[in-house]
């Protein structure tokens, strides 16, 4: 596999603190041996994702703030995402 140590360090540090989704996939991805390629861009990828993942975290809070939705984080999902994805 070429990883870069870097990108291993990094992928070993989300383990010793909470994990979003996206890390936890990159992570089980990485020690299952399914990631191939170049560390640094594997690295520059997951920090896209999780860019993308924040920035949805953010949005999804501020409109239930905002609007003072009366609905849950389940049904906000489905209307923004169009449904269950599992």
């Amino acid at each position: 596999m070429a990883l870069l140590k870097n990108t291993t360090t990094k992928l070993t540090e989300v383990t010793m603190s909470k994990q979003t989704a996206v890390e936890l996939f990159a992570l089980d991805l990485y020690e299952k041996g399914l990631l191939k390629g170049n560390g640094d861009e594997i690295q520059e990828l997951l920090e896209q994702a999780k860019q993308m993942e924040k920035e949805q975290m953010i949005d999804a809070y501020e409109q239930g703030d905002k609007y003072k939705l009366n609905f849950s984080g389940e049904q906000f999902y489905n209307e923004t995402y169009g449904g269950e994805s599992c």
